[in-house]
């Protein structure tokens, strides 16, 4: 009996006691990497049984397919070899065009030559950290921070110490008196990082005055801040304020932003504008990561750019976010209790809720799985273990419908929360009259010192509490 021979068998995946013999392998920040919240989720996208309100994802469904057809049709035609080829490590000529024009919807000037094309707005986190850099080195963010910076941070071993934010964004005056206490430590701050924007997670715009006031900071201390700009143009309600690029005379800020928000994550295009000195370092960061972005994405947003008034396509998804938002803040005053509070963002995707303090939303997250919807847990946009009664909520990414019947799961295991919870203490509240959930919480003492690399604070703050307010 003859016969070909099968391919060679191989030994069962890895046990717990094959791992170990690689252990002396790994490099020491290995020790101190986390997982980012969101991309544990992101499979959950993929199954139509799962409301997810935890992705930051953009509807892409509202792309017209005859339009990217046209489009790659148009590519293929006209720079089909360039496409395919790689490029320059800064970017295409073609697509800073682009990012020029885009940046100036916003009333930014920026010259070609200042700016840099990423794999992505994530990897303008990546380059900054890793340009600049060291083991202990203390970054300063807000609390809570956008939960893809906190793998980030402690990829690198960073020592994160964060700010409290309140309804006005970051708050300059415990800044400044954090940095004060930084100074007299014998800490100085790499960089401060902010998202000023409709801000991921928080939902709050930071203040024209603290703006300036950040601006001045950053000016009179001689600190970089790395301002991440992904949502600027996601604008539903109020006045449009300048970016901190914009107020900024003395180069001291790093300006990022993306086209995931504003077209599309997949073509995993983003960019940043920095003081020549560090957009050097951090290109040849880049050529060391990748050595260039997607030629062809590159060549789709040009043809996309020049295909039309891109303008257009982006007050589309306003219209259709606006509506998202109006329902997941309607579902979320009829479904959550009263102890609960939300704020109420005038743009970008996420709301940012909080629960009673006794409900752990990392467990919530479990069981909410188990009815088929999903969100992010807030002890994510932390590195002290702070936010966990809190979760980060997400409004673009689905329909209307499903909104509304995600939040309506969510609120019956809520409820389920609370009721156990009063039948355990005797009591139906843990709340007498509400406070301002706006108003600045004291800080614990402590609070402002700087976390270690594996995320863990001697004696974290009281959580952020933001402003519970209807549509």
């Amino acid at each position: 009996m003859t016969g070909r021979a099968g391919p060679p068998s191989r030994r069962p995946r890895s046990t717990a006691r094959d791992i170990e013999r690689y252990g002396a392998l790994f490099a020491e920040r290995t020790k101190v990497m986390k997982s980012s919240a969101m991309r544990d989720l992101m499979a959950l996208t993929e199954r139509d049984d799962v409301i997810s309100l935890a992705g930051g994802l953009p509807d892409t469904s509202t792309f017209p397919a005859d339009s990217y057809a046209s489009l790659m049709s148009t590519v293929a035609a006209g720079s089909c070899a360039r496409a395919l080829q790689y490029g320059p490590t800064e970017g295409l000529t073609l697509v800073k065009r682009c990012i020029v024009e885009v940046m100036a919807a916003e009333d930014m000037e920026v010259d070609e030559d200042e700016l840099l094309v990423t794999t992505g707005g994530q990897q303008v986190i990546d380059l900054v950290c890793k340009t600049l850099l060291d083991p202990g080195d203390v970054v300063v963010c807000e609390a809570p921070t956008y939960p893809g910076a906190v793998p980030t941070f402690s990829c690198y071993q960073a020592n994160v110490v964060q700010i409290t934010m309140d309804r006005d964004g970051m708050r300059t005056d415990e800044l400044e008196s954090t940095l004060d206490d930084l100074e007299r430590a014998g800490h100085r701050p790499k960089f401060i990082y902010t998202v000023p924007n409709f801000h991921n997670p928080a939902g709050v715009t930071l203040s024209l005055e603290r703006r300036h006031e950040l601006v001045r900071i950053a000016s009179e201390r001689e600190l970089l801040v790395l301002e991440d700009n992904p949502y600027g143009l996601l604008r539903y309600e109020g006045t449009p304020l300048p970016t901190l690029r914009s107020l900024d005379n003395d180069d001291f800020i790093i300006y990022a932003s993306t086209f995931s928000k504003i077209l599309s994550p997949g073509v995993r295009l983003g960019w940043t504008a920095a003081p020549a000195p560090v957009l050097a370092k951090m290109n040849l960061g880049k050529q060391a990561s990748d050595l260039c972005s997607s030629s062809i994405s590159q060549y789709f947003v040009s043809a996309y750019f020049d295909s039309g008034p891109w303008e257009d396509y982006v007050r589309s998804l306003i219209d259709i976010y606006r509506r998202r938002r109006d329902v997941l803040l309607d579902a979320l005053a009829e479904h959550f209790p009263r102890e609960a509070e939300w704020t109420h963002p005038e743009g970008g995707l996420f709301i940012w809720a909080t629960l009673p303090d006794y409900i752990d939303t990392t467990d919530l997250l479990a069981r909410a799985l188990q009815e088929h919807v999903a969100f992010v847990p807030g002890r994510a946009a932390y590195v002290d273990g702070r936010g966990g009664s809190s979760m980060r909520l997400n409004f673009s990414g689905v329909g209307v419908d499903d909104i509304r019947e995600g939040l309506r799961r969510l609120g019956e295991i809520v409820r389920e929360q609370v009721e156990l919870y009063g039948t355990l203490t005797g009591t139906t509240s843990r709340s007498g009259a509400r406070r301002d959930p706006m108003a600045p919480l004291p800080a614990a003492p402590g609070a402002n010192a700087p976390a270690t690399s594996s995320g863990a604070a001697k004696e974290p703050a009281n959580v952020l509490q933001l402003r519970r307010k209807r549509a």
